[in-house]
This record gives C-alpha cells, structure tokens and sequence, in this order.
C-alpha cells in the first residue's frame, strides 16, 4: 500500500512533466547526459542481450541512452509513478522509432509486479532520494535482480569543496526555484527537488544502507566535483 510521500511525488512530477526536460537541461547545463553515458559502461553489455529495469524513469532520458547502446535485441523495461512523465517519454520513444526496445509501465518499485530473479541490470536515474521507503525499494529491486545483477544508481549530491559547496547550495536554493518555479508554475516542486538532494544521506551512510539491504562490492563514484555521485550493487550469488 502507497503512502503519502508517494501520492505527494506522484502529483508533483505530474503537475511539472511538460516542462521537466527543458528545466533539467537547463539546470545542469546538459551535463547530465554526460553522467549517464559515464555509467553505461556499468549497465550495457553490447554483446548479449540483457534484461534491463528503469526504475523511476521519469520522461525516459535514462532508458533511451540504455538502448541506444545496448544489444538491438535488449528491452528496456521503465518503471514510474507519474503517468503524466510516462506520457512524455512514450512520445519520446515513438519519436525515436524505439517503441519495440522500451517498454514505459506506470508502477511503484516498493511492491513490483516482476518475478523474482528475472533482470541482469536496474537502474535508477535521479529518483531515489524521491523514494517513501528506500529500504524496502532497494530489497524489492533485490528481490527481481538475477544472482550477480547489478544496481547502478546515479543521484545529484552536495559537493564536499567548501567554496563549490557553498555556491552550489547558494544556487540550488535560490536561483533554482525561482527560475523554475515561474517556468513550470510549480515553485513548491522547484523547492521540494533540492530540499530532497540536500536531505538525501552522505554517500558512506548511503554505500552502508545498500550493503545492509543486501547488496555485495557496493561501490561509489563522484562526477563533476561530487554533484552527481554514482552507486553500483551486486546481488550476491548463491552460497
């Protein structure tokens, strides 16, 4: 059963969904294409075909640059709450011709309806710091990951460098809602998206949330300075 956070995020990235895309180019200054290409090399292995799970894929820029590199026969499975962001990226899709290599599925990652056992790679681009229960979301992904499977994750995260800090957290928590608030007309979800990334727990306690789901060789790497830092899981294989 959802819980209020997952109501409250559901509407929220309804209500922005028509100008998510520009705002989040717009804010990183397009560097986010380059985080997700930096961890394809963890998700795709161009020479099998792979069974592969989005987790909050929002419009779809995540799972587009999936299988786009992928084997042409993998499927792309995204999995998200918001039908509005599914809207935006099944146009997306058909736009691209990729409609037979991406499959979009409104859906909470706390209580999926996959078997257990059934994809090599998850992924989740810039949505887990939006999770209600992050525990019980990593052990669900647990549970539908094969023995040996990965977790690749990739989340906006406060620098450690005082001066980029401060100016980062002078940005994100001024220019960043206004500016986006008077674009989407949204300023409390303009507010909420960095509130959530200064809230979300500093990469050791979240390597140890991960390692006490479950996860085996959880690993972590910084990009840009440590504003987007990458976190990689294995499903341990059996005894």
């Amino acid at each position: 059963m959802r819980g209020p956070k997952a109501d409250k995020v559901e509407k929220m990235f309804d209500s922005i969904a028509v100008d998510y895309d520009y705002l989040n180019h717009l804010f990183s200054l397009n560097i986010d294409k380059t985080w997700r290409r930096r961890a394809l090399k963890h998700i795709v292995d161009p020479h099998k075909v792979q069974s592969i799970l989005d987790v909050a894929c929002g419009t779809g820029d995540f799972s587009i640059e999936i299988s786009k590199h992928a084997n042409p026969s993998t499927i792309v499975q995204g999995l998200d709450l918001s039908s509005s962001m599914l809207s935006v990226m099944s146009t997306k899709i058909a736009s691209l011709g990729l409609q037979d290599r991406i499959a979009p599925r409104q859906g909470n990652c706390e209580a999926m309806d996959y078997d257990d056992n059934c994809f090599d790679v998850v992924t989740i681009g810039f949505g887990i710091r939006n999770f209600e229960n992050r525990e019980k979301a990593l052990s669900e992904i647990l549970r539908v990951l094969k023995p040996g499977g990965k977790l690749v994750i990739l989340e906006l995260s406060i620098p450690s460098i005082p001066l980029i800090r401060g100016l980062y957290l002078l940005y994100f928590r001024r220019i960043l809602p206004f500016v986006g608030g008077k674009i989407s007309g949204d300023v409390a979800a303009y507010r909420y998206l960095p509130a959530s990334v200064i809230n979300f727990p500093p990469k050791e306690e979240w390597m140890a949330v991960m390692s006490g789901c479950g996860y085996d060789e959880v690993s972590h790497k910084a990009f840009s300075l440590g504003i987007c830092r990458m976190y990689v899981g294995k499903k341990p294989l059996p005894a």
